[in-house]
């Protein structure tokens, strides 16, 4: 029986332990992956000590990888094909395949199986996306900072009702521009998930037939030339006590309007205070009140127990359909077609740089407690495998 050393949370609160694992075989539309790197997310700690999105122990957790695809199961295609001639026009060759993929263990009641602290992990084929060759290349520790910092990134802008132009796609022509007159706004830019916020922002402020005409970004002092660069046209500092006012007055003076909040980390309160400052109440011809204009929020953190409410004022918790069918579609489209042709044609990059914290399944620990400190403008990665 193959066997390979797996990161191992015992249980609730204690550092993970290394074990020997049994290699699973992948069933249908599963690959068995090598894993090369893995990224660390808050997340990850927070299962660690409390048992976050974790009903049971012990398991093996982990959200974010990059890794060589070992076998295949049954229904994954592994030949090219055109995408004209097939649903995905993904395939995936063992041995050959490079790839950064999501982990689905959330989904499979913490099957450790699905974890990817460990040599050898499990996927669905629709949460990995192969990855680029040529001009265009990434190194396994770059790949490895993706799919989380997207899947939430473009689940943000879904739910919100932004579409993210996909390269190669057809444009649209049949209908004429929008007056554009909102700014979307990302509180927490300097973060992994808030970094790749900018970036699919700014790609929804080019989009002719968008609403929006600029992109608004928080983040400390020390990151604001860097959050600029991705493609934020203002970047405030989120440690200034006025930061509301000074969005407020921001958007005024620019004529535009914020609706729209990505939440990437940070206060709830804050997101809700800037676009509660946008509802009005409109007045039609015959003075009757028109219903108010829902604004959202969308925040990658959980929702506090404790959060207030402001009428008008949608607050979701980003996280994928827990309906099998719809999720897997959601993954597709946002790992296989868009981050795919994204990153062949170089119009997203990872960001922030990795940071590489150590080599060896034995200092994930290391790098969770980093994590759980805080870290700023970095995504913390642990080399597995050479």
């Amino acid at each position: 029986m193959a066997t390979h050393l797996a990161a191992i949370v015992p249980v609730k609160g204690q550092p993970l332990e290394l074990q020997t694992r049994a290699t699973p075989k992948p069933g249908p539309g599963e690959l068995l992956l090598l894993v090369k790197s893995v990224a660390l997310n808050p997340a990850d700690g927070l299962m660690r000590e409390h048992g976050l999105f974790t009903p049971k122990f012990p398991t093996v957790i982990g959200f974010d990888v990059a890794g060589l695809v070992l076998e295949v199961g049954d229904g994954v295609l592994t030949c090219p094909v055109d995408d004209r001639d097939a649903p995905s026009g993904l395939f995936f060759v063992p041995g050959v395949t490079r790839v950064a993929a999501h982990s689905e263990r959330y989904w499979r009641s913490c099957n450790p199986d699905y974890g990817v602290f460990q040599e050898r992990c499990l996927v669905p084929w629709q949460h990995a996306v192969p990855l680029p060759d040529g001009d265009n290349q990434l190194s396994w520790n770059q790949a490895a900072t993706l799919p989380v910092a997207v899947v939430v990134a473009m689940n943000a802008w879904g739910t919100m009702g932004f579409r993210v132009p996909t390269p190669t796609s057809t444009p649209t022509t049949t209908s004429a521009e929008k007056k554009k007159r909102e700014a979307l706004l990302i509180w927490g830019a300097s973060s992994s998930v808030g970094t790749m916020g900018v970036q699919t922002a700014q790609l929804i402020q080019e989009d002719l037939e968008s609403p929006v005409a600029a992109v608004y970004a928080t983040s400390g002092p020390a990151n604001q030339t860097y959050v600029g660069s991705l493609g934020a046209d203002r970047v405030f500092d989120y440690n200034d006590p006025r930061v509301v006012e000074a969005i407020v007055s921001a958007a005024r003076e620019d004529g535009l309007v914020v609706r729209h909040c990505f939440l990437a980390m940070g206060q709830i309160a804050l997101c809700q205070a800037v676009v509660k400052a946008f509802l009005k109440d409109n007045n039609d011809e015959e003075g009757h009140v028109e219903k108010r204009t829902e604004s959202v929020i969308g925040s990658a953190p959980p929702l506090p127990a404790d959060m207030g409410v402001v009428d008008g004022v949608e607050t979701v918790f980003l996280i994928p359909s827990t309906e099998e069918k719809v999720r897997l579609e959601q993954f597709q489209f946002w790992m296989g077609t868009w981050l795919r042709r994204s990153l062949v044609k170089g119009s997203v990059r990872p960001s922030p740089e990795p940071r590489v914290v150590g080599k060896g399944l034995g200092t994930i620990n290391a790098g969770l407690n980093m994590v759980l400190q805080g870290v700023s403008c970095a995504k913390l990665v642990v080399e597995i495998g050479s």
